[in-house]
């Protein structure tokens, strides 16, 4: 005897150019399944290679320099602050709270649209959920051990920036699901990262060098997902995993996806 276990996997925002046709597409995916094929299929480890953590250890590096430094790149923390708050004194837009994600979203969007990406639904969501959880317990513990004041003084984790961490992380994730595709995905989810950290000293949130040590530790967090994803996969499918899929799901005011296993 067979059950089914249906529950929510994701649900999707509909929110940029990704989504847009998203009512058109949906109501002809309603009753269509997007299967993940060769599910069972093993992914193959990457390769470790040293210069694709270059750029991001040089941005963490930054801003740890800037933390303990008293001259030059503190000067300069301080005075990027100034200017921000002379120009923009009220300056107040918390949307920063939401764009951090909106590139992992794209994703799932150019999924629905029928742009397939490097891995299927289920393993994409399981690396950016590993990503996360590298970037959220690595900043919390360099919070708590740095005890950096907030521009603002409304607290002391201020260094790295989590919000751009956030944003770089799935930024890097869009760019490695679809860097085959079109290396023009990943272009707008560092572009919409940036805006975001750029948001964060606006709001006098962060000093310049919390949001360059963020991009560092987003952008780490991602690639060190795609190393150690294959090997967490396999401890979880070491017999072979059929009859999963996933469909879109549309309701009024809300859409997303379901996935349905059986076993």
């Amino acid at each position: 005897m067979k059950n089914i276990l249906t529950g929510a996997l994701l649900w999707l925002c509909t929110a940029g150019t990704c989504l847009a046709q998203q009512p058109d597409t949906l109501a002809l995916a309603d009753a269509q399944q997007i299967a993940l094929k060769n599910i069972h299929q093993e992914i193959k480890p990457l390769k470790f290679k040293p210069a694709a953590f270059i750029a991001p250890v040089a941005l963490m590096g930054y801003g740890f320099a800037a933390v303990y430094n008293n001259g030059a790149l503190k000067e300069l923390d301080e005075s990027t602050r100034a200017e921000l708050q002379e120009d923009h004194p009220l300056f107040a837009a918390h949307v920063d709270d939401y764009i951090q994600f909106a590139p992992a979203l794209a994703v799932y969007g150019l999924n629905l649209a029928g742009i397939k990406g490097q891995h299927n639904l289920l393993d994409a969501s399981m690396l950016y959920v590993t990503s996360a959880a590298i970037m959220g317990l690595s900043t919390h513990f360099v919070k708590n051990g740095v005890q950096r004041p907030r521009p603002d003084n409304s607290g002391f984790n201020s260094f790295p920036s989590g919000h751009t961490a956030s944003a770089f992380a799935a930024a890097e994730f869009l760019y490695q699901e679809y860097k085959g595709v079109s290396p023009w995905y990943g272009y707008a989810g560092y572009f919409v990262a940036t805006a975001t950290g750029t948001l964060r000293m606006y709001n006098n949130k962060h000093w310049f060098s919390d949001v360059v040590a963020g991009a560092g530790f987003g952008i780490a967090s991602t690639k060190i997902a795609y190393l150690v994803y294959p090997y967490i996969r396999r401890v979880f499918t070491g017999k072979s995993v059929q009859n999963l899929s996933v469909m879109p799901y549309r309701q009024e005011g809300a859409n997303g996806l379901m996935a349905s296993y059986k076993f």
